[in-house]
């Protein structure tokens, strides 16, 4: 076995030995960190800045009975007009997790657009394995997800 391959079943190891405890259900976003969607960061900045940046608690919709975090209140009224536009992929837990049978938490500074949507991943490096195969793992992922969030 090649360490790819060794690298590839540790990663699926611990993506669902994490499964049982990081569920959830499928209107939820994924709210391990700060009790915020995205963990605080606000979602239309990546569309319309390209970057990552947190929201101030201050300036919040709640959605999905989660709070969402924006950076001014013009994002918070974009977001209101649309959420499903800017809402994360698979809840905002992690679409390579998602993709391989298993739930893992998203980080909000691992990120990808791809058509118009949003993914996170779990870290830097896992987006990176994401990105040798979006499409491919998308189909996955789409097919895995309704059976994830139960």
């Amino acid at each position: 076995m090649n360490i790819t391959n060794r690298r590839g079943l540790l990663l699926a190891g611990a993506f669902l030995s994490l499964a049982p405890t990081l569920a959830k259900a499928a209107t939820g976003f994924d709210i391990h960190l700060k009790n915020a969607a995205l963990g605080g960061y606000d979602a239309v900045a990546y569309f319309a800045e390209k970057a990552a940046k947190p929201g101030d608690p201050s300036i919040k919709l709640n959605w999905n009975g989660v709070d969402w975090y924006f950076t001014s209140a013009e994002n918070m009224k974009l977001f209101a007009a649309s959420p499903e536009k800017y809402a994360p992929q698979y809840g905002g837990y992690c679409a390579f997790a998602a993709a391989k049978g298993a739930v893992a938490p998203g980080d909000p500074e691992a990120w990808t657009i791809f058509k118009d949507k949003l993914y996170v991943n779990l870290s830097p490096a896992i987006r990176e394995q994401w990105s040798q195969d979006i499409p491919g793992y998308i189909v996955q992922a789409d097919k895995n997800w309704p059976n994830l969030s139960k």
